[in-house]
Formats: C-alpha cells, structure tokens, sequence
C-alpha cells in the first residue's frame, strides 16, 4: 500500500495476525504497524506518536496513559482477547475512545486447555513421563485418580468458566461453579461463597476476569481451605494468584499440585523458583492459541476497528470501557 492509498495506521502490539484479519484491514486501506512482543509503554508510545496511528490492536504489552495520549488521531483500541487488564481504560474515557474485545472468540480453546491441564495434573502424566524417561517403570505401584465422580469448581462461571463445566461433565465429573453475578443453570446453582468451592473442590479452575476484586483472589488464606489432595488451574490471568503463597502452598504440599498458564510477570524469570516445583504444569499463555481461537480473535479484533473508523460505531456488548457513553 502506498501512502496516498493509506486511510489509517493500526498498531499492532505483538505477533503477527492471522491472513484473514490482514486481508480485512488492507481491504479497508489500513496500514498494520507491528511493535515487537512485549514491548515497554515508552517503545509503544513512541511508535504510535511516531506513525501518528488511528487505532490500536493490542496482543502483548501494556497500553497505559502515555500510549493512549500519544497519538491526536487515535480513535479506538481492539483487545486481541478479552482481558483488558493491560490497558488503561480511565485513560481511554477520557479521551473518548472505544476499547472493544474479542467476545467469546477464544473461550473454547481457553476451556479445552483448562480440562486438558485438569487432566494432566489428576493422571500425574508428567511425573510418570519422567519416571519412565529415567529408565523406571512405576507400573507395580502406581494407584492412579478417577476423573469421575471428582468435583471440579469453577471460579467465575462467565463464558470460558460454562464451557469448561460442560466439558468437565462430559468427563464424569461434579462441577460446582462460585460467580457473585452469573445465573443459575439447569445444570449447576451457582454459588456465592468462594469458600464453600474452595472446601469441596478436587479441581478448582480460574476463569474470572482480573479487576481489583479478583487480585490474589487466590492468596494463602484460600489456599488454606483447599483439600491437601486438591489442584489448582489458573488459565486466567496471573494476579488472580498470590504467586508466593501458592509457591508456599506446593513446596510445602499444602495442596497437591497446580497448573499455570498465566503469570504475575510475564515471560517469567528464567531463574524463577517455580521452575524447581516438580508438582507444578506450566505452559506459556497460550490457553486463547489455537487456530480458531486466534482467527476469531484477529477477525473481531479487526471488525471492531473499521467498524469505527468508517463511523459505523461498535457493538456496546463488546466494549469494555462502560462507562464511555456516560462521559460523553
């Protein structure tokens, strides 16, 4: 695209986007940006003052006040997902911009990943992986779990939190949900009491949103209330965990084990003591990768953005700044 052809610049904060979502933003004459993975506020800044950008699809990074300030022409902001926590969105209010996510586009994959964790941790396919590897053959002793007939809890029973439930019954399993907002099912009655899910859970899965309610939801006095044989999956975001008291929690065997794929920081220290926990699963934020998921998300993500730049407006649904229309 050549710059008269040019009708708007759109950062994009991270990887590349799928071919679909390219397509789109070039038949609309809009010119991606690309700032390297996890880039600093002051580099995103810079480019977005620097390319004068008129939207910007965020992935990685921290989109903060001087970001959103940078550039006079910047209209809108697309979540490639649907936690917002790394942008500010007082910031984005105050000058008028819409931040939009990517409703419902990763949940499946987010869920599968979920179970698939679940899964892991309750057959000890890692520790008997490595057993095996090392030349042993744990076979005469091993007594192994039961997916059915285990309860999994389900904290924060959104669309990620359901989908995960469903597939846990698919499994056999009891699923307990705690949301202090979500509905009753036909299946399940949501409870209000954190610590009633806590108590009764062999698995207890993480799916709320991080807000100043749910940071460290998940500290030492929760984890307290867990059972000693129970586990934890955390494939929401990193500080709805207290990461030390959990590390407590697993090296003293408090509760039996947890899966990660969402950190405090992120990429982790390479030299973080999580990596000496033998009953600790991590993988790499990667619960919202597979295909579909991330063409859902690009496409919406995308959508979201001609959408407002052609004056079409957004979907109210998907906007996460709620109080914009009030500000206005």
């Amino acid at each position: 695209m050549t710059s008269t052809q040019v009708r708007g610049r759109v950062m994009v904060t991270g990887a590349q986007l799928v071919s679909e979502a390219m397509q789109l933003l070039a038949d609309h004459r809009l010119e991606p940006i690309f700032a390297p993975a996890y880039s600093t506020p002051d580099d995103l800044a810079a480019m977005a003052r620097d390319h004068e950008v008129d939207a910007i699809l965020v992935r990685q990074g921290s989109i903060d006040r001087s970001v959103i300030a940078a550039s006079p022409r910047l209209k809108v902001i697309a979540k490639h997902g649907s936690g917002v926590d790394n942008i500010d969105l007082a910031a984005a209010t105050e000058v008028g911009v819409p931040v939009l996510r990517a409703l419902a586009a990763n949940a499946q994959s987010v869920a599968e990943l979920a179970i698939s964790l679940t899964v892991s941790l309750m057959k000890d396919v890692l520790s008997l992986d490595s057993q095996v590897k090392a030349g042993g053959w744990p076979k005469t002793k091993y007594v192994g779990r039961d997916l059915a007939g285990a309860v999994f809890g389900v904290v924060g029973f959104g669309e990620i939190g359901q989908r995960a439930a469903a597939l846990a019954r698919g499994l056999g399993m009891k699923v307990i949900a705690y949301d202090p907002f979500a509905a009753d099912t036909l299946e399940i009655a949501v409870s209000r009491d954190l610590s009633e899910i806590l108590r009764a859970a062999d698995v207890v899965s993480l799916h709320c949103p991080l807000m100043p309610q749910t940071h460290h939801l998940i500290n030492a006095e929760r984890l307290s209330l867990m059972k000693q044989d129970a586990f934890l999956i955390n494939t929401a975001r990193g500080a709805v965990v207290d990461q030390a008291a959990l590390v407590k929690a697993l090296q003293t065997k408090s509760i039996a084990g947890a899966a990660l794929d969402s950190f405090e920081e992120e990429p982790p220290p390479s030299d973080s003591v999580l990596w000496t926990l033998p009953n600790l699963i991590a993988t790499p934020h990667v619960g919202g990768a597979s295909r579909s998921a991330l063409r859902n998300m690009a496409v919406q993500s995308a959508t979201h953005i001609i959408g407002v730049l052609e004056g079409r407006g957004y979907d109210s649904q998907a906007l996460a700044n709620k109080n914009l229309a009030s500000a206005a």
